[in-house]
């Protein structure tokens, strides 16, 4: 290893070369948001005069729970130990070149978590492999989550806290803007900026797409197993500020002692939240998630239709044939539920439609299991979520909307996890050697290299077609062209159309 230094806009910072790729982390984009700057939208740091230290992780967002996992390899890659701090706003960078005009593809990694938890620093979002793969510039970043990211204050303490339900959108946005000012430096293109995540992460890209502030900042989005259908409404959002306040015992003009409150009080008063209904299958309903401000975020980012800031944006979208795998994985009742058990658990959520839904699903996949069957119908949300998005993204502008759907099963845990939620992720990444999820199939690594390379060439060229896979359509009105990830690759047209079919009708909320 050899230490490398560049010049940023704030002063010089020092980062590593290891493998021939330049690594920078923990670097600032945007100042300490606590005390006086709680809840407010974040601004730059100050500049140091001293070349600064960029070789470890900056601080974790604050959030409820630890990050950290006490195996070397965990299920989904190693999280390290890293103190939780309200000067979280950091990035990290790998890359090939530095300040050789390299004109390299950005790409900026949203971490998952909903909106409530995460970091940009786990094992499995290492960026040298796609840095190596594809000459390309990664960024993963921190910023402000749940309660510091989305307590809706505006509409009780006026314009002095505007922005405070999209302040963790607009530290994405500050980040993004210090992308563009710094990323030259670090061998990339500030005007070819992909914006990719997956789970929370994929409904912050979705939502990024509809802040017209955001515009310009970013040119093609990757949205990975949940779509950002719909923002809080302002009301919903100050009803729990209200709430929160009540439970205080602070008034409205009081609100200088939510900001001046220890940090670990603050998360614990929030854990007490009421999330509202449950979404279809369980879903739920994210109890914290960007607000419609009407300024910020002016409306939902695509309901009933595509906010008309992402009509230039292209992207790609998709979901994982087995996302609920994930979620039930610990049921004591799993591979061993019976048809009766089946029928029971969807009929609260179905209606008299599970009946239907449950045949549809057993005569289009007739080695099933009862327990098979739980998880391709609780998995369907989402998918429905990414095609409704894609097809409102379609009808609303003339930039191409690529669609997948990943159907490639781990043999992990005698494949307890099929095709589950975020088991793309070290696919993307070319990480799979980090994440347990993976399982032993030797063909995993061909995938990853098949995955990561799509990706790649996404960003480079707004299309992820590449020689080892077909040719990738973008999606037309009513026929819903996807690629169909596996071993190998193929396109299909409208995919298990009859499973979905089964759904019309029925209040699906991804």
């Amino acid at each position: 290893m050899s230490e490398v230094l560049v010049e940023t806009t704030a002063g010089k910072i020092r980062g590593i070369k290891k493998q021939n790729i330049n690594i920078f982390k923990g670097i600032p984009y945007g100042a300490p948001t606590g005390g006086n700057r709680r809840f407010l939208p974040p601004v730059p740091p100050e500049p140091w005069a001293r070349p600064r230290d960029a070789f470890d992780f900056g601080p974790t967002a604050p959030q409820a729970r630890r990050l950290i996992y006490p195996k070397p390899r965990p299920i989904l890659g190693l999280t390290p130990d890293l103190p939780m701090n309200e000067d979280c706003l950091v990035l990290n960078i790998w890359t090939q070149g530095l300040g050789d005009g390299g004109q390299r593809p950005v790409m900026v990694w949203l971490h998952g978590g909903g909106y409530q938890s995460g970091s940009g620093s786990s094992s499995i979002y290492e960026g040298t492999p796609l840095a190596k793969r594809g000459d390309v510039v990664l960024v993963t970043i921190n910023h402000r989550l749940n309660i510091f990211g989305y307590l809706h204050l505006e509409d009780l303490g006026g314009e002095a806290f505007a922005g405070s339900g999209v302040a963790g959108m607009l530290d994405i946005e500050l980040a993004l803007k210090w992308v563009q000012d710094n990323i030259e430096a670090f061998g990339g293109n500030p005007d070819n900026v992909t914006i990719f995540g997956e789970s929370g992460g994929g409904r912050k890209v979705s939502v990024m797409m509809a802040m017209p502030s955001a515009k310009g900042l970013f040119h093609k989005g990757i949205i990975q197993s949940s779509p950002g259908l719909r923002g809080r409404s302002a009301q919903n959002a100050t009803e729990y500020a209200e709430q929160l306040l009540s439970k205080l015992k602070i008034k409205p003009d009081q609100l200088d002692r939510l900001q001046n409150m220890p940090m670990k009080e603050l998360i614990d008063a929030a854990k007490l939240e009421e999330p509202g209904p449950p979404g279809v299958l369980g879903v739920g309903n994210m109890p914290w998630s960007p607000v419609v401000d009407g300024k910020y975020l002016p409306a939902h980012p695509f309901d009933p239709v595509a906010a008309p800031s992402a009509a230039d944006v292209s992207i790609m979208i998709g979901s994982n044939r087995d996302e609920a795998a994930l979620f039930v994985a610990g049921d004591p009742r799993r591979r061993r539920l019976t048809d009766d058990e089946l029928r029971d658990r969807l009929k609260p959520q179905l209606g008299d439609r599970a009946d239907h839904v449950i045949e549809v699903y057993k005569k289009s996949r007739p080695e099933d299991t009862p327990w098979d069957t739980y998880i391709g119908i609780t998995s369907e949300s989402r998918r429905l979520g990414c095609i409704s998005l894609a097809e409102r993204k379609v009808a609303g502008s003339h930039a191409p909307v690529y669609l997948y759907l990943f159907t490639w099963q781990s043999d992990y845990l005698d494949n307890l996890f099929k095709s589950a939620h975020a088991l793309e992720i070290p696919f993307v990444f070319d990480t799979v050697d980090e994440a347990l999820i993976t399982g032993d199939r030797p063909d995993r690594y061909e995938l990853a290299a098949v995955v990561s390379q799509a990706w790649i060439a996404f960003a480079r060229t707004g299309n992820p077609s590449h020689p080892r896979i077909p040719e990738w359509k973008p999606i037309t009105v009513g026929n819903r062209e996807t690629m169909i990830l596996d071993v190998p690759c193929r396109m299909e047209n409208d995919p298990a159309r009859e499973e979905l079919d089964a759904w019309e009708g029925i209040d699906v909320r991804p």
